[in-house]
């Protein structure tokens, strides 16, 4: 029985591609392996969204070329196939012919699966990493003109929705399984269904009327999507079983620098969005991202994003640095700004963020309610409670456990709290 060893860098959509690679091996007859060393082959699924990430993938390859057989699979397979002669290349349209690529490469063949077309990609088998969490990509690619820093267009390519009922029905078997987290994920859900007359509010009323108790995340739209059904969508987020957590990007507190980014909403429509969700539903935990030095942004541009988290102070905040991806607009942008200054905005952004963050932490002591363990962190188990909040609390319980707790103590990126 040869043995497979998946290593993933990326998003839930990467991992949800790992998770699915593995299952149809597995069902191939292959051994699915916890660490290089134990595998006859490795596949690495890559991600290309960030320089580092990118750096550390030709490193681990490296690494591994010479003593291990290697596919490269993802979106750096799918980007940079002419930097990986030599290698088998499986693209994120082709994971369901995963097990013929680890034939041919076992035999020594090198195979390169690159075309972007519409594969069965729904109800595969899978190995889920973490048996409380199913993650179902509900959509490929994007719409429009790619942003001007992104390389996962070039990846991913245009819209391309999966049918409704089969999402449905692959909830329904992570239900079976008993599952408690449904996470729903796409480069923007958002733009679900446009392809295809559906609408991301239709596909999830649909979701919600399947029976069990489970917690759907909804994974990150852009707000230019939001506007178009922020009412049906707010009523939808009302629903038990939908997490209370929004993740809508804004990238810069800076309209100038958004028209720069190619991004098709204002920062006034992202506040409008976050104002109406706070009134509706006050719990909602806001999850949103920022890059730092973006082309051309000037100090007083960038302390306009720092204004912007003072006055939303949102509860989650993803931080990056501008890296200029190869073949994107932005890398050829004038204005270019120094690696020393971004990240000296960046450790700044995060100096402001962490005041911010620790006092919405703040908020939830003593709060009381359940938490589905979903994780096992260094100091104890984690949970979710309602709004997606981390919340810890010593002892050991199964993944999926619900648990009742009381909120004990904020801490700056999490919760502490006592089981009750």
């Amino acid at each position: 029985m040869d043995k497979i060893y998946i290593e993933t860098s990326g998003c839930s959509l990467n991992q949800s591609d790992s998770e699915v690679m593995a299952g149809l091996l597995e069902k191939a007859g292959f051994k699915i392996v916890d660490n290089a060393d134990d595998g006859d082959l490795v596949i690495i699924n890559t991600c290309t969204v960030k320089g580092p990430t990118e750096n550390s993938f030709w490193k681990r390859l490296d690494e591994l070329k010479g003593s291990k057989k290697v596919i490269v699979s993802g979106c750096i397979a799918q980007t940079e196939p002419s930097k990986l002669e030599g290698l088998s290349l499986i693209g994120p349209y082709q994971i369901n012919r995963i097990v013929e690529v680890v034939e041919e490469t076992l035999n020594d063949n090198v195979v390169s699966l690159l075309v972007k077309e519409k594969n069965e990609r729904l109800n595969l088998p899978k190995i889920r990493k973490n048996k409380a969490v199913e993650i179902i990509p509900i959509c490929a690619g994007c719409l429009g003109d790619p942003c001007a820093y992104c390389k996962v267009k070039e990846a991913r390519g245009d819209l391309m929705s999966y049918d409704k009922d089969a999402i449905v029905s692959q909830v329904m078997k992570a239900r079976a399984a008993g599952v408690k987290e449904i996470w729903l994920t796409a480069q923007d859900t958002g733009c679900y269904g446009k392809d295809i007359g559906m609408d991301l509010v239709k596909l999830l009323k649909n979701v919600l009327l399947v029976e069990g108790d489970f917690k759907v995340r909804v994974g990150m739209m852009n707000p230019n999507f939001v506007l178009e059904m922020l009412d049906e969508l707010i009523e939808v987020f009302k629903h038990d079983k939908i997490f209370k957590f929004l993740h809508i990007p804004i990238q810069s507190g800076n309209n100038e620098i958004l028209k720069r980014m190619r991004r098709k909403y204002s920062v006034e429509d992202f506040t409008k969005i976050v104002a109406r969700f706070r009134a509706e539903i006050p719990d909602i935990v806001i999850a949103t991202d920022i890059i730092c030095g973006f082309p051309g942004e000037t100090k007083e541009q960038f302390m306009d994003s720092v204004e912007l988290v003072r006055k939303i102070t949102p509860d989650v905040l993803n931080r990056s640095r501008f890296w200029a991806r190869p073949g994107t607009e932005a890398e050829k942008m004038d204005g270019q700004i120094h690696g020393k200054e971004t990240k000296k905005r960046s450790q700044f952004l995060t100096e402001v963020f962490s005041n911010v963050s620790l006092m919405r932490n703040e908020r939830w002591i003593g709060w009381e309610g359940p938490i589905i363990i979903d994780e096992k962190g260094k100091d104890g188990m984690i949970g979710r409670n309602f709004a997606y909040k981390s919340v810890m609390v010593d002892g050991e319980y199964e993944l999926g456990e619900t648990v009742k707790v009381k909120v004990v103590k904020a801490k700056t990126f999490n919760l502490r709290a006592e089981v009750r």
